[in-house]
């Protein structure tokens, strides 16, 4: 069984990881059993393959007898829970496992006599974007203390993988293998206005990319018909969205004013606006690798347009080369404030939410950096 064989693999190759040195690893797979890495034939044969490689090329850890998953995961007793991975179990499953390391962590953190002779936690995600999502919601409501001794590494085996940490399962198993680092990355958030009807279902965060307009529409759609019917959703409704998007939606001016981490003004529009999207960084992809971030700059803005002209346009997204068209404004902020007299959809991520007037004047922002993610070592 894949999902067996995809745990024994992740177990050794954990046991026998340089994620860090001199401390005993203490480890949750969180995976989703319905991912596409899992349940693609052709998919799982190339994950098949990255295990074994990256199995063969782990070098022997010293305290690998140290070394196993979370405790309160392995006395669940199944045969995947003595390696160390939960499988999900429907929405909300993702935040629940990784609350389990949080508790286990800041219990072992608060009974140690210094943080480097407690165990280091790893916190890996198998699945696609949804369940790295809710992980990451957790492990940023976490302790500072429990941040500080945890790493992050997200799987691409989900069917769009855009919050992977690599989207080649190969190469981003090599984070456990070969010599890395923890970066601190932020998260970015959404804030409706006080009293408005979204206020009550936050937080919103997002761990890549947070954005309103047609992209959340092609997002809000896809998630409707998942599981409904076989395929790939988010490229065709990216496609349907084109013609219904201004039928159902009414885009209207948006006011946007744009300020960096000084709380200085970058920009300032009122503009009718497809789409605003904010990355946590610039070199940002979303809906299955497409470069709506492709450099430095982390907010892009794409002004209406004719049909035509839109679905002249939609094709250069994968490659990025909307930047140089002149309905994209692109820029980088901390802080983008934004109004507008009509309802538009969020999404984080891909779970979307719809903002109504009453949640205006709403706030995309970037947070402190928080989520500790490994990165290969210079």
């Amino acid at each position: 069984m894949s999902m067996e064989y995809f745990a024994k693999s992740l177990a050794e190759i954990c046991a026998h990881s340089l994620v860090a040195p001199g401390r005993p690893l203490r480890w949750v797979v969180i995976a989703n059993p319905g991912a596409g890495g899992f349940v693609m034939p052709s998919r799982w044969r190339k994950s098949h393959r990255a295990l074994e490689e990256c199995r063969a090329a782990a070098q022997l850890n010293p305290l690998r007898e140290q070394c196993g998953p979370l405790e309160a995961v392995v006395k669940s007793g199944s045969a995947l829970a003595v390696c160390g991975l939960v499988p999900t179990e429907g929405p909300g499953s993702a935040v629940e496992i990784a609350k389990v390391l949080v508790n286990e962590a800041a219990a072992a953190l608060g009974k140690a006599p210094a943080p480097q002779s407690a165990p280091f936690y790893l916190l890996i995600t198998a699945g696609g974007d949804g369940t790295s999502l809710e992980a990451l919601s957790a492990l940023y409501q976490a302790p500072a203390s429990v941040r500080a001794n945890t790493a992050v590494l997200r799987l691409p085996m989900g069917t769009g993988n855009d919050g992977a940490d690599s989207p080649q399962l190969a190469r981003a198993l090599e984070l456990l293998i070969k010599p890395s680092q923890i970066e601190l990355t932020p998260a970015v958030r959404l804030i409706p206005a006080p009293g408005g009807m979204a206020e009550s279902k936050g937080p919103f965060l997002a761990f890549n990319i947070l954005s309103v307009g047609l992209d959340a529409f092609v997002t809000h759609m896809t998630n409707k018909m998942k599981g409904k019917l076989p395929g790939d959703f988010y490229k065709l409704w990216v496609d349907i969205a084109a013609l219904l998007y201004d039928r159902l939606y009414t885009v209207g001016y948006l006011n946007v004013r744009a300020l960096d981490g000084q709380g200085g003004e970058v920009c300032s529009l009122r503009e009718k606006l497809l789409l605003l999207a904010v990355g946590i960084s610039g070199h940002r992809t979303y809906g299955s690798q497409k470069k709506i971030l492709p450099d430095d700059r982390n907010v892009c803005a794409i002004r209406q347009m004719p049909l035509l002209r839109k679905l002249a346009l939609k094709g250069l997204f994968a490659a990025g080369t909307h930047v140089d068209k002149p309905e994209a404004m692109l820029f980088n902020a901390r802080r983008i404030e934004f109004s507008g007299e009509h309802p538009i959809l969020a999404q984080m991520d891909g779970e979307t939410v719809l903002l109504q007037k009453e949640d205006f004047p709403a706030v995309m922002e970037l947070t402190e950096p928080v989520i500790p993610v490994l990165r290969f070592a210079n």
